[in-house]
């Protein structure tokens, strides 16, 4: 049986309720007593699970969930895996203990499809360093077809993506079977879908058969529903956490969304919110807004069981097939546990605030955050590119009129302002 159909199987052929048990947990607790019943001996021999628990985390891939990729008639595990860390090469952004070796890189990626992961992302060849290449010899040794590939590239004009799609099955060996056009934004949007843009040329890449979906990634509301709204895009990938929560907020509310698959990256913001918080309360609060999957970033063995089998935070409400019944603490609860650290600026990036002189007025507010949450450096670098001219823009600003559509009532421009008046007492003592 295939790690996907696992949990469709799993209560189909194996009838659960029988046992009466109510968790993952208890389960495991029957599975390995000394004196099971006849349903217990029967289900222990049809998964093939020995008597003892030195396979535990081999065998255990049933914790994991699975949901339907949107309308594409497949379905994905909760946790999907990024490749990002395990890439070798000189990339700035990782850790020093990442950059494995294509072994090890290749065991990290078993481990976590022993636990249930099926859905493996990255992205072309120099773009994810090498990660391209070792998802596609792990592919082939794992089996092709028990592993679902997303892939992407950075290119928005039709015959580039062509040829990107044509470089990255080189490079995999085989097919991907999603293929987003990456990083889409408001600058290179209506090329890319346009007549003779990437979407189109994944339309016929698809009736070739070259690839099975086509998708949208990009970190904006509004890329992201005029992907909704196009039928030759069958899955968006976006980003979100429990913090920065305003785009998942509106997907949420928007039915548009509903017939699409939606892969959600960044759900530990960049590694910086397991400090702050529980990992089962970081991925609970995703995966409780109608979303197929969050996909995590992984480059240690370490790094993977809390991600894969971890406890999950349920209410007590009617659970619905997308969100299970997952627990999200609400905006104010993650304010207040932050505001225990620093004075947080209450911005969801809803990306509401639009500015008229164009100023990515979430951005600004992000990076004050992360700086504060531990990106000192970065924030503080990215910051310093753009916050004087900002100000300057929000200084003779008269509509105001991103304040009026913020949900958070923040005061925009005061606020521009003292994040200017940091970053001049910071950078006095940095080097950029």
């Amino acid at each position: 049986m295939d790690l996907y159909d696992f949990e469709t199987e799993f209560n189909k052929s194996y009838n659960i309720e029988k046992l009466k048990v109510e968790s993952i947990k208890e389960l495991e607790i029957l599975l390995y007593s000394d004196n099971p019943s006849n349903e217990v001996i029967e289900l222990r021999k049809n998964l093939e699970i020995e008597e003892t628990r030195s396979t535990l985390k081999i065998e255990f891939a049933f914790v994991m969930r699975y949901r339907d990729l949107g309308s594409t008639g497949i379905k994905v595990s909760e946790i999907s895996f990024g490749t990002i860390p395990i890439l070798s090469g000189d990339c700035p952004v990782l850790p020093d203990y990442y950059s494995p070796d294509e072994d090890t890189a290749m065991g990290i990626m078993e481990y976590a499809f022993k636990l249930g992961c099926n859905l493996f992302d990255t992205a072309i060849v120099p773009e994810y360093g090498d990660a391209e290449i070792k998802l596609g010899k792990f592919a082939a040794f794992v089996g092709r077809e028990k592993i679902i590939i997303s892939d992407k590239a950075r290119f928005f004009y039709g015959d580039d993506m062509y040829k990107a799609v044509h470089e990255s099955y080189k490079n995999l060996g085989t097919h991907a079977d999603i293929y987003f056009v990456h990083q889409v934004d408001e600058g290179n949007e209506d090329v890319t879908f346009g007549k003779y843009g990437a979407v189109e040329a994944m339309k016929e890449l698809k009736a070739e058969g070259k690839i099975k979906f086509a998708g949208i990634a990009s970190h904006y509301y509004d890329i992201l529903l005029r992907g909704a709204k196009d039928k030759r895009v069958d899955v968006l990938q976006g980003s979100g956490n429990i913090l920065e929560r305003g785009m998942l907020d509106r997907m949420e509310n928007e039915p548009l969304f509903i017939q699409k698959g939606i892969i959600i990256n960044k759900v530990y913001a960049a590694g910086i919110l397991p400090s702050f918080f529980p990992i089962k309360t970081l991925i609970s609060g995703v995966l409780s807004y109608p979303v197929s999957s969050a996909l995590i970033g992984l480059g240690t063995l370490e790094q993977i069981d809390p991600a894969m089998s971890y406890d999950p935070e349920y209410n007590n409400e009617p659970k619905s097939d997308k969100t299970q019944g997952y627990i999200r603490p609400t905006f104010s609860q993650v304010m207040q546990l932050l505001e225990k650290s620093f004075k947080p600026i209450p911005c969801d990036r809803c990306q509401r605030c639009r500015c008229i002189y164009g100023t990515e007025i979430h951005i600004i507010f992000r990076q004050y955050n992360y700086y504060f949450l531990g990106k000192d450096y970065w924030a503080l670098r990215k910051l310093d590119l753009g916050i004087n001219q900002s100000a300057a823009n929000c200084k003779k600003c008269l509509e105001m009129s991103c304040m009026k559509k913020c949900p958070h009532g923040i005061n925009i421009p005061e606020t521009v302002q003292m994040i200017k008046r940091l970053v001049e007492i910071h950078i006095r003592n940095s080097i950029i």
